[in-house]
């Protein structure tokens, strides 16, 4: 979040930050323009829902639904919860066919047309505050995790500017968040290969259970890890960069390869350990 001073901060806000009011307009003039561009940029968007499982599985996960060290209202992680769970119904048993994109928005678009959302919590403005539909990025985190262990093409991604609270997971590598929004941010994937992949999501009281499944077996495997992590200072503000890697396995052959996936950086909300090393820099946030 970028913070200006005088005719600076004036000039730079947003016109709905002005006008407030002109927001849901916004908002609805935003997300019509965000599905007409996928109407017409050519891809072939996956909408289909298998009636079974696919037979092998690919990769699975878990994601502890509930955050006690959110430090705001518990009611806002049972919101979320629901709010999870109405995201994930068109998605459980939905199948990702060779040639074939996927797109959050356009499986979640309805998700909530029958049974509203809840009031969860989200980032806005540099703000975390309750908003509908809010910790629904949980699900889009999952997706991402899961897709980064399989060999579809990654078409767009997007992490969190801030990380706001710790991590629920301490087995996660840093930077592997993916962060949604409609009519701004998208998770996409593509099927570049000859396997059909499956999504499959499922809940316990505690957990989010995800998994991935194909029409057949798989050559690689894959361990996502951080080659390096760094912390650094720019004014009163504290970032991580994060280099994220993959080492891919050939099964049937025993061979390795390590793999640069990308660099992640964001700002860190949050107070850091004593003894995490965090290097003051003079300019700004993307200097290495």
């Amino acid at each position: 979040m970028e913070s200006d001073k005088g005719v600076n901060a004036v000039s730079r806000r947003r016109v709905t930050q002005i006008f407030p009011f002109l927001l849901p307009l916004r908002r609805w003039q935003r997300r019509q323009l965000f599905y007409i561009k996928m109407r017409l940029d050519g891809n072939r968007y996956a909408k289909e829902i298998a009636v079974v499982d696919l037979p092998y599985e690919v990769f699975s996960t878990s994601s502890l639904m509930r955050n006690k060290n959110s430090g705001f209202d518990m009611k806002y992680q049972v919101n979320k919860v629901h709010n999870l769970k109405l995201a994930a119904k068109p998605l459980d048993k939905f199948i990702i066919k060779p040639n074939e994109t996927f797109s959050f928005w356009q499986l979640v678009r309805y998700a909530d047309r029958f049974q509203p959302y809840k009031d969860g919590l989200n980032l806005v403005d540099g703000k975390i505050v309750g908003s509908y539909g809010g910790g629904i990025c949980q699900l889009s985190n999952m997706l991402f995790w899961m897709f980064l262990h399989t060999p579809l093409t990654l078409v767009e991604r997007h992490g969190h500017a801030v990380e706001s609270f710790p991590s629920t997971s301490d087995s996660l590598p840093f930077g592997t968040d993916a962060t949604i929004n409609e009519g701004w941010l998208d998770l996409k994937v593509r099927n570049e290969t000859d396997i059909t992949f499956q999504i499959n999501i499922s809940f316990d009281g505690e957990f989010m259970y995800g998994h991935i499944r194909s029409d057949k077996e798989q050559t690689y495997k894959y361990k996502i890890f951080n080659q390096s992590v760094s912390y650094y200072k720019v004014g009163s503000q504290v970032f991580q960069k994060a280099s994220v890697d993959c080492m891919r396995t050939n099964i049937i052959k025993g061979q390795n390869e390590q793999v640069f996936l990308y660099n992640n950086t964001c700002e860190i909300g949050y107070e850091l350990p004593d003894d995490i090393e965090i290097v003051k820099h003079g300019g700004n946030k993307n200097e290495t």
